[in-house]
């Protein structure tokens, strides 16, 4: 059979034919005509067929494939166009027989006609070829060649007749003779001893031959395609050329059947080689998805033992290397165990081995079949009999045995089910009530005992007049298993004592406690379970649950103090709680409660006692110290006192709240020279007894003068201060001069102190003045955290001061300044009265030494400072030159731009020795001169204008970024350091790399691939890095070591699509050492976002050890960017928080360490701008980092990601509040704000709202089959977040259904927040359940409010039903004070398996608002997280309301902001719901549901014991 085309054809069409066209472009239409027509082929099964057709005319045809009259549809089937679609190639793999035989239709079409042309596909199995059938005897193999070199890919067929070789390169015929003698077809060659008369040889290749090849054989018989090959051009290299070589041989390794296990494999070379796996003959690794350098085999679920082959192969060569995966055996199962005795509590079993082969030892799993609990395990058990004891009576368990070798545990026995004996109940019957059906008979009602211990025969009541005789005296009543009986034939207007107890066939259980009733008839039983608790000093709470009667009037209480006291009365209205006030302290008391109706006075209950608080008050109230316009207080309390009840101090008529536990308070803004009463109360005593009188004069006022800094040194170089003037009315006895040093905000700017320094408690300072003659006290102050210290004493104050000249004075050392550091300083004067008082003068302005950041000298290299210095110098003066004539020569050209160019010509003079502006300086590009930093005031506005037009300026802008890649990087290049890089193209630049301190005889020992990259005003403030790979673990240890740091961000997953993008550089438990230094994990805290670990280093050889935390931020998406950058962000306050001020460089690092590194750096350092400067900078930040380290945000999605998170930062502002600040965060939050006529709340309200989503978000919720499911038609699930359904085949949309996925504060996907489902969801609503594992629900609404549907009645009430494929029956119902807890058993139809699912239904919202107060909104919160802990499964918590985000988004909130409280200590409503808006539209739907999350978190902050921990 011949080529189905002609030598002369090209893949792009003649150009001969388009000359033609052009020639006669002005003619008439030409219908048109076939140039190339497909010819009818044999296929093989399997493989693959290609029909080429091409045609001509005027205008140019349109080419389309057909069969049987309609166009081509099915995954197999390809139409590859060429030639502006005058040309198709129809390609069909793998051909299927007999399906794939017919008859295929090429149709050409223009205005002026259409053509058509037919060519039949014939298929053949492979055991239906006729002898001659082609054959590919050598297909072409993967290509390396770099650019302008010759590549040839070979082939070799046979047949018969003798094949016709053609070529394909991406599915489209390669035409040799449209490439200018460039490409060639080889007739005639031979190959290791094979002839060879298809090759196709490419001359001087290009990047335009890079592509997938094919070579086809044809003869009369058939078509035969080899497998593709791909061929690479590579760009040329001046480079060594180094054959491939294994610098990592892939391991062996022994694994347990259906293990997983990873090999891994690299190799080097120049250029760099492919790396592929093989087993066997088999390709693991596909062709067109091949890594260069290093690959890794994931194996998982492996059953068998197996050879796998790594294969590296470059243009110089392809080596091998083989790893040996051998797969253990485990022990058999036992046989079924035998039960040979019970008991009520035992159960012994025996069993046979089961296993020919030694066992180590046997395990025995059991689980109780009537409770929802895990499986016991009992191990090391050696002989195959067994007693298993500690069991509950009477209770069904199921009973599993295997068995454990050297290898593991293999898999289980067939189980045995028994039952335990009976014993007599362990505990009584419950709710044991009480009451009159007439003057003579009373009905008695109780619950079943907890533990019934087996089948409950029956009960038996004892009653009596009597209760101090033995209850065997008492009558008595049995009742056979009933919950109730009724007692007759009493006498009337007496009081009875009832107690019950249940027996079984064993025995009897104990008695209940004992009850009274009056034999009256109408009176209400006994109040049941009274308790007590102490409230405070003076008052006692009490609860109970009322007693089984409607017309209860009146309680009536008697309390008396110990046993002895009169009795005390109270009365008050039917509640189910009351608290008793005006009590003693520490008093005890014992209470007893009755019930009244109409008819009379119930039984009072047996006494309940309970003591009240102990009132201690403070002792030895003095003034510590007296200033000019504060004192300081003080007090005493026992040692063991411990309360936090508050106390007050008043004053002038002034009353301040002082915490209980605290024993001093400093009074500032006082009057100098004037008297003051001091009182101190006990706050919780009403009658004024405990309070204690202290009173003092302030200070003269003196010293007012601020000490003043000279803008220049002296001579010798000292800071030169003019101290005030000293003069004073009282004698003075000393003068102190005060150092303060300044700290730093952990953006690294220094922090100038607010107010004056009497408002400072300066009680230490005058420890140090008292203890002066202790010197070494004053030597060793000098802590890691700066403090104030005393510099100078002078009797008389001199004129001027020199702080730092290191001399001393009275006794006091100046010590030298630090360099780097900031201080202002301040004149203490003490004064000669009866009490310790001084006066102060203001602050000075803050001075520093004049060096404020000297680089390190490195051994060796003081004399190029030297030469460098002047250099530098010159470097500078010259740039400042140019920018002014820049300056100049724009300014001509535009007036508005000036502005700008100041902002970066002028920095120099403000900051002519801060390094980071050097560097601005010195890489300054033209770009940055048009790409001024943006006011943060036109942020949006600027954002918005980027992103306008599908974002073409910001890609513009992007692109237009310097790549600043004229840096040498010769360390990375050389031979020993390449296996270190984890992609051959991503480099350390040499000027800015991190270098190790060298090990001795070690080669390149000093070489890791990482930058420092400057932050804003801070040199290299960060190192960005790569994931460390295995053979660089030790490397990125030391470097963390060496550079003190103590923060690791992390900003990939190990692995993403499949592929390995960092390895795991840490222990998941206990110590690891990587080279030199050991890592200790110390925790991990995994949230829903992020993870943290805490590491201690040690470093051999040293006996320091230090913390280091590493943050994983786990939420970046394997393609592009976060959708919002609400998590983000919230990830970057976290580290932030934690990164103490005085570490080393913050270590960056994703995966190659540019991208999402260079995101992280960016954002965090122009957030740190925004402060001081109130603009940002992305453009000249962006491009400053790329001449630091190449490709720093590597992509635009990436440069656009940088801007919505700052914008989202700038525009949110910071909501973060530290717990204990929540109330006065609240009472500001309740304030109009300056200028506004709303409060600060509804601002941050409305703040929420100005992120609208656009309608493209929700694609399934819109479709038409879909609309009728949501209730409100503008509440629906984003796309992103939908919960997917499995969907049902034919049933369109039913993968859909109006709920969300929403993270929880640890959890990803914690919660589904859905609407309340609607008649015609209800079926979907359980399959979400299901298939979801969610076994606890939440409801948050009534059926019906405000007398409309809310809520369609989703589950049955009394009998089972059935909901498509779930068989609901409901179990129990629990009615509590705030909700309904109902259990359901679900059972899937399908399968026979079954769930409990339990729902809880909120009670006590209102139908209006929100509620009162959030205590039992709290509560309930609780209750749904304690029940989930207990028997809840891993799936999500299933949150509705009516339409899901109102009270729903309230729930969800108050679950992760209360959780995070008790975790971290703080509070951030706006960023948690915010955070819930990505991924639920208006969640927490209204300002008040906004507001009540904050009241409800400022009244959680009194419990933290809500959740039992």
């Amino acid at each position: 059979m011949a080529p189905a085309w002609g030598p002369s054809v090209s893949v792009v069409g003649p150009v001969g034919l388009v000359l033609v066209l052009l020639v006669g472009g002005c003619a008439a239409e030409e219908p048109p005509r076939f140039i190339r027509e497909p010819k009818d082929q044999i296929g093989v099964s399997g493989g693959v067929a290609s029909f080429v057709c091409q045609a001509t005319g005027d205008p140019r045809p349109r080419v389309t494939w057909n069969k049987k009259g309609k166009k081509v549809n099915s995954q197999r089937f390809e139409t590859i166009e060429f030639d502006e679609s005058s040309g198709a190639v129809l390609r069909i793999q793998p051909l299927r027989t007999p399906r794939d035989e017919n008859v295929y239709e090429c149709v050409a079409q223009n205005s002026a006609g259409e053509i058509t042309v037919h060519a039949k596909l014939t298929v053949l199995r492979e055991d239906q070829l006729p002898p001659g059938f082609p054959n590919i005897d050598m297909g072409p193999q993967l290509k390396v060649v770099e650019r302008t070199r010759t590549a040839t890919m070979l082939c070799a067929a046979s047949g018969n007749p003798d094949p016709e070789i053609t070529w394909f390169k991406d599915f489209l015929p390669v035409d040799p003779n449209a490439s200018n003698g460039r490409i060639k077809q080889l007739r005639s060659e031979t190959f290791e001893s094979t002839p060879i008369r298809g090759a196709l040889q490419i001359e001087s290749s290009e990047e335009t031959d890079q592509g997938k090849y094919e070579c086809v054989a044809t003869n009369s018989a058939g078509v035969r395609y080899s497998s593709p090959a791909n061929l690479y051009v590579r760009e040329l290299r001046e480079v060594r050329r180094v054959a491939p070589r294994f610098s990592i041989l892939p391991m062996s390794h022994e694994i347990m059947p259906g293990g997983n296990v990873n090999i891994t494999c690299v190799a080097v070379g120049s250029p760099m080689p492919y790396v592929k796996w093989m087993q066997g003959a088999e390709d693991l690794t596909p062709e067109d998805d091949m890594p260069v350098g290093r690959n890794v085999l994931e194996l998982t679920d492996v059953k068998d033992s197996a050879n796998y082959t790594c294969v590296a192969m470059s243009s110089l060569g392809v080596i091998e290397a083989v790893a040996q995966i051998t797969v253990k055996s485990l022990p058999k199962a036992p046989g079924t165990p035998v039960v040979t005795e019970n008991t009520a509590t035992s159960i012994t079993i025996t069993w046979d081995s089961g296993n020919p082969d030694p066992v180590s030892y046997y395990v025995i799993e059991y689980k109780s079949k009537s409770q929802d609990g895990p499986y016991q395990i009992k191990e090391d058990i050696t002989t195959t009999r067994y007693s298993i004891g500690g069991l509950s009576p009477n209770s069904e368990y199921e009973i599993w045995v295997s068995a454990v070798n050297s290898i593991g545990q293999g898999p289980p026995s067939e189980s045995v089910v028994t039952r335990t004996g009976e014993q007599a109940p362990a505990s009584a019957p419950r709710n044991v009530q009480a009451r009159m059906l007439s003057a003579s008979t009373m009905i008695v009602q109780w619950e079943e005992p907890v533990e019934p211990n087996g089948l409950i025969r029956g009960y038996r009541v004892y009653y009596t007049m009597e209760p101090e005789h033995p209850v065997g005296n008492w009558q008595k009543h049995n009742v056979d298993d009933s919950l109730l009986t009724t007692v007759g034939s009493l006498l009337e207007d007496e009081t009875y004592t009832v107690r019950v107890l249940a027996f079984t066939s064993v025995g009897d259980g104990p008695l209940s406690d004992p009850i009274q009733v009056k034999t009256q008839q109408g009176v209400p039983g006994q109040p049941m379970n009274l308790r007590a608790e102490a409230k405070s000093e003076t008052s006692i709470g009490l609860s109970w649950s009322p007693p089984r009667q409607e017309s209860i009037i009146k309680y009536e209480l008697l309390f008396r103090e110990g046993d002895r006291g009169r009795e005390v009365g109270r009365t008050f209205d039917p509640t189910t709680a009351f608290v008793v006030d005006d009590l003693k302290p520490n008093t005890e008391y014992a209470f007893r409660l009755a019930a009244r109706s109409p008819q009379g006075l119930g039984a009072f209950t047996a006494p309940v006692r309970q003591r009240t608080l102990q009132s201690i008050s403070p002792k030895n109230f003095k003034v510590k110290m007296i200033m000019k316009t504060s004192v300081l207080l003080s007090w005493e309390f026992p040692d063991n006192y411990n309360s936090p009840t508050p106390y007050k101090i008043q004053y002038n008529g002034l009353t301040l709240d002082v915490d209980g536990r605290t024993t001093k308070k400093l009074i500032t803004h006082l009057r100098p020279h004037t008297f003051y009463n001091f009182v101190l109360t006990n706050r919780g005593s009403s009658l004024g007894g405990l309070q204690q009188t202290v009173t003092a004069w302030t200070a003269f006022n003196m010293l007012s003068g601020k000490p003043g800094v000279s803008p220049k040194p002296d001579p010798d170089g000292y800071i030169v201060v003019y101290l005030p003037d000293g003069q004073s009315p009282v004698p003075v006895q000393n003068y102190f001069i005060v150092m303060v040093p300044l700290r730093k905000s952990r953006g690294g700017q220094f922090l100038t102190p607010l107010g004056s320094p009497e408002d400072m408690d300066l009680e230490e300072l005058i420890q140090d003045i008292s203890r002066l003659q202790r010197r070494s006290l004053r030597h060793s102050r000098q802590l890691e955290v700066p403090r104030p210290y005393i510099a100078a004493r002078f009797s008389v104050l001199p004129q001027i001061f020199h702080p730092g000249d290191q001399k001393q004075y009275g006794g006091f050392d100046n010590r030298g300044l630090e360099p780097g550091h900031r201080y202002v300083l301040f004149v203490l004067a003490a004064l000669q009265k009866s009490e310790p008082t001084f006066a102060a003068s203001p602050f000075s302005d803050p001075f520093q030494l004049d060096n404020p950041d000297p680089q390190p000298i490195v051994d060796g290299e003081e004399g190029l400072i030297w030469v460098i210095g002047p250099v530098l110098a010159v470097v500078f003066i010259i740039c400042i030159v140019i920018a002014i004539l820049l300056y100049k020569n724009k300014r001509k050209d535009s007036e508005p731009r000036t502005k700008c160019l100041l902002n970066n010509a002028d920095l120099a003079p403000h900051h002519p020795k801060d390094p980071v502006e050097m560097r601005r300086i010195n890489f300054q590009t033209p770009g940055m001169l048009s790409h001024p930093p943006i006011p943060i005031a036109d942020m949006a506005e600027h954002t918005e204008r980027l992103k306008a037009n599908d974002s073409l300026k910001l890609s513009q802008e992007y692109e237009s970024i310097d790549p600043g890649q004229q840096f040498t990087w010769e360390h990375s290049n050389l031979e020993v350091n390449k296996p270190k890089n984890r992609y051959a193209n991503v480099i350390a630049y040499d000027h800015s790399r991190v270098i190790l301190q060298p090990i001795e005889g070690i080669m390149g020992s000093d070489y890791i691939n990482a930058n420092y990259v400057d932050g804003y005003r801070r040199q290299n403030a960060y190192i960005a890095t790569q994931g460390p790979l295995p053979e660089t673990f030790g490397d990125f240890w030391r470097m963390v070591w060496e550079q003190r740091s103590a923060t690791i961000v992390m900003m990939t997953r190990l692995e993403e699509k499949s592929r390995i993008k960092c390895d795991q550089y840490w222990p998941n438990r206990g110590t690891e050492t990587y080279g030199f230094i050991q890592v200790t994990l110390l925790d991990t805290i995994e949230l829903a976002t992020f993870c943290v670990r805490t590491f201690s280093l040690h470093k051999n050889g040293s006996s320091e050890k230090r913390e280091v935390r590493q943050f994983q931020f786990t939420a970046w998406p394997d393609h592009g960017v976060p959708e919002y950058p609400t998590p983000f962000l919230a990830f970057l306050r976290r580290v932030k928080t934690c990164n103490p001020p005085d570490a080393g460089p913050v270590v960056v690092h994703c995966s190659a360490g540019v991208g999402r590194t260079g995101c992280f750096i960016v954002i965090d350092a122009m957030l740190e701008r925004v402060r001081p400067e109130k603009t940002v900078d992305v453009y000249g930040h962006v491009t400053l980092m790329r001449s630091q380290r190449n490709y720093m945000v590597q992509t635009e999605d990436q440069y656009s990601f940088i801007h919505e998170a700052l914008l989202e930062a700038v525009g949110c502002g910071s909501t973060e509040v530290p717990a204990r600040s929540l109330y006065s965060y609240i009472q500001k939050l309740a304030q109009a704000e300056p200028g506004e006529h709303v409060t600060g709340m509804e601002l941050e309200f409305k703040r929420l709202a100005n992120s609208k989503a656009h309608t493209s978000r929700f694609i399934s919720a819109n479709l038409p089959c879909n609309k009728f499911k949501n209730r409100l038609v503008n509440i629906m699930p984003y796309e992103s977040t939908r919960v997917c359904l499995q969907p049902i085949r034919g049933v369109e949309g039913s993968d859909y259904i109006n709920a969300s996925f929403i993270d929880g504060y640890r959890q990803q996907k914690a919660y589904i927040a859905t609407q309340g489902p609607l008649a015609e969801t209800t079926e979907d609503f359980w399959r979400m359940l299901w298939e979801n594992n969610s076994t606890i629900v939440v409801m948050l609404t009534k059926l019906r409010e405000m007398g409309r549907e809310k809520c369609h009645q989703y589950w049955p009430a009394e009998r089972s039903a059935r909901y498509q494929y779930f068989v609901v029956d409901p179990m129990a119902e629990y009615n509590m004070p705030q909700y309904i807890l109902r259990e359901f058993k679900v059972t899937d139809a399908r399968d026979g398996q079954s769930r409990t699912v339990r729902q809880f239904q909120f009670t006590d919202w209102p139908e209006q608002g929100v509620p009162k107060s959030g205590e039992g909104f709290i509560d309930f919160i609780g209750q749904v997280h304690k029940t989930k802990e207990q028997f809840g499964q891993d799936g999500p918590i299933s949150v509705h309301c009516s339409a899901g985000v109102g009270r729903t988004g309230v729930f969800i909130t108050l679950s992760i902001v209360l959780e995070r409280m008790r975790y971290e200590g703080v509070v951030d409503i706006f960023q948690t719901v915010k955070m819930l808006r990505t991924q639920r539209p208006a969640m927490v739907q209204t300002e008040d549901e906004y507001q009540f999350c904050y009241q409800a978190s400022l009244e959680y902050l009194g419990s933290f014991d809500h959740y039992a921990t």
